[in-house]
């Protein structure tokens, strides 16, 4: 494996793994698992793009299949989290003031995906399309529907 790609590969989509991984998974720690997967198969399959649209659009839907394949895992079905077994004492503090960012994680994962993005990495609704394999018009039935329940979700007209 060359060292100069694996450089330009965490310098360029690492972060964007992570968020998507995060946005789909919920969880920062099976983001990162999802991100170090997907930069893996980047070194192991080099391919070439004629323009980086290209290549990040690439990323993007490997990144989204392998989050798919980790909720489909049996190690994931079966895992349950740790406040479940144990009788916890102390209670966890609740967010401050609820951010918008955690409104969109409490959406369902078919809008929380498309508001993702279209919001948060700004792809057009034809691309967010291409890259889920669903038309267009669904995309943006999608965008609408989340953006509902988050202003019902923030409690007015004023907010999305």
């Amino acid at each position: 494996m060359d060292s100069e790609r694996a450089e330009y590969l965490v310098e360029r989509y690492a972060d964007l793994l992570v968020r998507i991984g995060r946005t789909w998974l919920g969880d920062c720690d099976d983001a990162q698992d999802v991100c170090q997967m997907v930069l893996i198969k980047l070194l192991e399959d080099p391919r070439e793009f004629p323009d980086q649209g290209q290549e990040r659009a690439w990323v993007v839907r490997l990144a989204v299949n392998q989050c798919k394949n980790w909720k489909k895992s049996a190690w994931a079905r079966r895992r349950a989290p740790l406040e479940e077994g144990l009788a916890l004492s102390v209670e966890a503090p609740e967010p401050e003031d609820g951010s918008l960012l955690e409104r969109v994680q409490a959406l369902p994962p078919k809008y929380r995906e498309v508001i993702f993005l279209r919001y948060y990495e700004e792809y057009e609704v034809r691309e967010i399309g291409a890259l889920l394999g669903i038309p267009a018009p669904l995309v943006s039935t999608r965008l609408k529907r989340a953006k509902e329940k988050l202003r019902t979700m923030l409690g007015g007209e004023d907010y999305v």
